[in-house]
């Protein structure tokens, strides 16, 4: 999940439910890193709009490996074929198999064959923002692999869901 702008819908406690982690790839925006920590452990990195509640608790970047596949999440890391330069550099460096991003509020899932990596932006799940459908990513990490991955809208952005 990324782009949640202070807004934290009900609905992801239910989507996550049976999820082992939760992984929110910044934007946090006021209230929502509490809540998240408090339901399911959470990978995380701050966003362009975090202020220092958030920064103070979580990183710009973050890499780890889950069951065996090297991931890489930061906020603001472009496309490929058009990565931002931090994200370039990191990638490099690290070469992950998967890399999530946020910051565009565009959802989108595809492999990118010149750094061999699945590029991962679970879009937005808040209502700031000039995307129209609130989304998120739910997904499988098994041996080294990614399956079962699951694009899934929550609805028009504005619309009234709300746990604040």
């Amino acid at each position: 999940m990324s782009d949640t702008h202070g807004f934290l819908d009900d609905a992801i406690f239910k989507y996550f439910a049976e999820c082992d982690e939760v992984w929110h790839a910044g934007d946090f925006g006021p209230g929502v890193l509490g809540r998240l920590e408090a339901f399911k452990p959470l990978r995380a990195v701050y966003g362009n709009i975090d202020g220092p509640e958030v920064r103070s608790r979580v990183s710009e970047d973050l890499h780890w490996s889950c069951l065996g596949l090297d991931v890489y999440m930061t906020h603001m890391g472009g496309y490929p074929g058009n990565y931002s330069p931090h994200a370039r550099k990191e990638i490099a460096a690290t070469k992950p198999a998967l890399f999530i991003t946020g910051h565009s509020h565009i959802l989108r899932v595809m492999r990118d064959p010149a750094a061999n990596l699945l590029h991962m932006n679970p879009g937005a799940c808040g209502h700031h923002g000039w995307h129209r459908v609130r989304t998120i990513l739910r997904f499988t990490v098994q041996d080294s692999k990614i399956s079962q991955v699951e694009a899934i809208e929550l609805g028009k952005r504005g619309g009234t869901r709300s746990t604040s």
